[in-house]
Formats: structure tokens, sequence, C-alpha cells
């Protein structure tokens, strides 16, 4: 083993320097900070690698904006804990220092032992807290907030507190003074109000940073204004202080024979992947080409298709006025192109899409119509269970997710469905995955990669029908 792999192999198994950036509710700012202290440490030369709890798409495409690598995900839905551990370690081996964004508050979680909080999974992969307050309206409460906070679960260490909110140095130094008296805990950053740090908020959380012409330089100056009100030497002596890990890598797979093309819808209407099954996919010997559903007229030659989530409807105008593509994806699906479609991307396939008094034409080889709606239609985890009549031929129960606002409707009564939701809502509360020749469109998201992911059986079906082709 030459040097380089050595050193690699013990930062997997060792240092790994990692903080979890939590909160003590939901909207505390943590997503805005992490995005600038993302951004402050890459800008002062240190290679910083994000990591989102839970199955979010929108927050991780702005946190591997601000720090110039893929941002992963780890959620317990969809993902055991050994496979929690060994996405961590891969990704997290060469960098400087590791940023784990949670999701809602410290302690919030499906269970009522927490077992899927952002507790237990700091807990699980020993990383030291940084308690984002939200400190709008508070003064001598925050003492005991943070020692409620400490005292819940030992076994989790916060080892510093950044103040968000605040209404000005007064205010500061008030609270400095309280959490100085009454805690142990550090305070490693005070971060004024300011307009010019939030980003603007759309029915599904922020608005995607792929969508964005001015998301670089808005989150250069959210760097910049957290640099100067965050300690960062402080958080990267925490980052230090984690115990070392040990979690010896699982072999790589080797990649099958055959190389394959299949196109990825990635465009400001469609963008929503996980980074994970990126990587997986290349894995697999997939070259994988981006396709611009907007502005491409033409379909290149692939073996096979995949439609990621996203928000067509705000591009629906556009979609609709590239009949090229729309025409050629049609008569690709329906010639058996294998096709995989998830939300945005049923959306997009589904015959018209309608939104805001507005009806405009989609691809149409799903025979319904989407409808928007003001509230979400599904929203949360979800619970799949094939029903036999899938084409890939998947049997366990399968994990996922979804959120969307929109339904589909006018689907005709023997229309075909991959699976039984057993929770969730999916396409009608009861199914989901709707099957046509080679193509599985969908409302819930699935992970991709492991054992119960959609990567393999796709592949398995367009290797499949490439091989017949051939013949």
């Amino acid at each position: 083993m030459n040097q380089q792999a050595k050193s690699s192999e013990s930062m997997k198994r060792g240092a790994l320097p990692r903080v979890f950036i939590s909160a003590a509710h939901k909207s505390s700012g943590k997503t805005t900070l992490t995005l600038g202290l993302c951004a402050a440490l890459h800008a002062r030369g240190h290679a910083v690698q994000p990591f989102k709890k839970g199955p979010d798409y929108i927050d991780p495409l702005w946190l591997g904006m601000a720090a110039q690598r893929p941002c992963y995900n780890l959620d317990f839905h969809m993902m055991q804990r050994s496979e929690i551990e060994q996405q961590f370690a891969r990704a997290a081996a060469n960098a400087r220092i590791s940023l784990i964004e949670g999701n809602k508050g410290l302690y919030d979680g499906l269970d009522l032992d927490g077992s899927n909080s952002n507790a237990a999974l700091a807990k699980l992969l020993g990383a030291p807290v940084v308690l984002v307050i939200d400190a709008r309206g508070m003064t001598r409460g925050v003492a005991p907030l943070i020692l409620g906070y400490q005292a819940f679960d030992p076994d989790i260490r916060i080892a510093g507190v950044i103040l968000n909110n605040l209404g000005g140095s007064r205010h500061e130094s008030k609270l400095r003074a309280v959490i100085e008296h009454y805690t142990d805990v550090e305070v490693i950053g005070a971060v004024q109000h300011e307009a010019s740090l939030q980003i603007a908020e759309r029915h599904l959380g922020l608005v995607p940073a792929n969508e964005q012409d001015a998301a670089r330089a808005r989150i250069r100056h959210v760097g910049e204004r957290v640099a100067a009100q965050v300690d960062l030497e402080r958080l990267l002596a925490i980052a230090d202080s984690a115990p070392a890990l040990d979690i010896p890598l699982a072999a790589e797979a080797a990649p099958a024979a055959e190389r394959v093309r299949i196109g990825i819808a990635h465009d400001q209407a469609f963008g929503f992947y996980y980074s994970e099954d990126i990587d997986s996919l290349r894995a697999a010997n997939v070259e994988l080409v981006e396709l611009d559903t907007l502005h491409e007229e033409a379909l290149p030659k692939v073996d096979g298709l995949i439609i990621g989530g996203g928000f067509p409807e705000v591009f629906m105008a556009e979609l609709e006025a590239n009949t090229a593509l729309r025409t050629q994806i049609r008569s690709a699906i329906e010639s058996g192109l294998p096709t995989y479609a998830e939300c945005g991307g049923l959306m997009y396939l589904s015959k018209s899409l309608s939104w805001e008094g507005q009806t405009r034409q989609m691809v149409g080889v799903v025979p319904g119509d989407t409808v928007m709606h003001a509230r979400p239609v599904g929203r949360g985890y979800a619970r799949l269970q094939p029903t036999g009549d899938d084409r890939w031929q998947e049997t366990a129960p399968i994990p996922a997710h979804e959120f969307h606002y929109s339904s589909l409707e006018n689907l005709p009564a023997d229309s075909i469905y991959a699976y039984q939701v057993q929770r969730g809502h999916g396409i009608d509360g009861q199914h989901d995955g709707y099957q046509r020749n080679n193509l599985l469109a969908g409302y819930v998201h699935r992970r991709g990669s492991g054992a119960q992911g959609w990567i393999a059986p796709f592949l398995s079906q367009v290797r499949a029908h490439k091989a017949r082709a051939a013949d």
C-alpha cells in the first residue's frame, strides 16, 4: 500500500474531524449558518465535506455548492446504520472537516425513543454538537434551554453554541454573560439578524441552488458574514476533538462488464438526485449523459433515461415549448426505452400540467393530468410494497419519502402499478409506480443505492433491453 493510500486508510479509520450542526427547533437558521460555514472554510483553503440528515434534496444542493464537493444524505429511514457509517467514512476520508447538518431540532424524530433523531445520528458518528439557537426575544432563558439539552441525553456532547438572529451588540453581551455564568458551554459565534442572510423560500423549502444565477454570489456573501461572526478556529478545534472512528470500509464491487449510456435530466426544472446515487451509477459502469429538457431539442442516443424530481411547474411554459424533445421522449418510451421517473419526472411525463390558472402540455406518455394544489398532497416518509405486477420483480417493502403539492388525475382504471402504498400517499393514496412498457414513474422518492435501491433493478432492465436490441 503506497503512502497516500495508507494516509487515506488512516483517515477513514481514525480522526475524521467532524461537527454536527443542530438546533433547538426547526427554522433556527442552521441551514444558512451551515452554508456560511462551508463557504467560509472553503474560502480559507480547507476541504469541507457536507452531509445532511434526512431525505432532503434542496439543502444539499446549496451545501454542495458552498463546499465545492458533493453533499451526502444520511437517513435512518432509508439506510441501515452500517450504510450510514460507510457513507460517512468514504466521503469524509480526505476532508479537513465534515459538517453534518441536522433537520428540525436536536432531539426531534419519528420515534418516542429518539432512535432516528439528530441526536441518534450524532451518537452513531461520535460527532460533537454545535447548537444553533435562535435568540430572538431571549435573554436569561437561554441558560435553562442549554442546560436542559445537556441533561436530556448525557451521551450527547454539546461542544458549543452559535447564537443566531441577535438584536444587536447589547443583546449579544447579555446572552454571553448568562451562558458563561450558568453553563459550561462555549459560545463560538454570535450572528446578528440581517435580511441579506435570508435565502428565498418556496413551497418545498429553500429555492434550489441550481435554479439561481446569483446563487454563488449569495453563498459568498453568507460565507463572509458568517466568517466575521463565528470563530472558525474554535469550530475546527471542536471538530478535531471528535473521537477516532473505526469503520472498516467494505470492498468496492467490481463494475459490470458492459458499459451503458443513460440520459439524466439535469437542468433548472429537474435536479433532485442523491450524490450517493450518482456515485453508484458511475461505479456500475454507467456513462451519465446530462439532458437539458428546457433547451435541447434532441434526445441523445442512450440505453436508458432517468428523470428525477424538481420544479417542472415553474418552467412548464419552457417545457411545453420544447415540442421536439417531448415528442422524442414519448416515442422512445413507447418503443421500450427503460425509463425511471420520480415526482417532477412523473409530472413531466403526464399529459398536462395545471398551475395558477394555466395548463401546459407535457410529454403525454403517462395518461393522466397533473394538477398543482395549494397544500401538500403527499408529505413525509413512505413505505411501498411491490404488487407482484412490477416489472422489476422486487419483493421486500421499500422505504421512501414524498413531498408533492400535485396530484395525478384521470388515469385509466386499468392502470398497472408497481407498488401498494403502506405508508404515504403515492399516486392515489393506495398505489404508486405507474408502469407502461419499460417505464416506471411514481411520486415517491427512493434511495437508489443499497440492497433495496432502484439502481440495481433499473440497470438490469437497461442491460436486458440493450441486449435484446442488439440481437
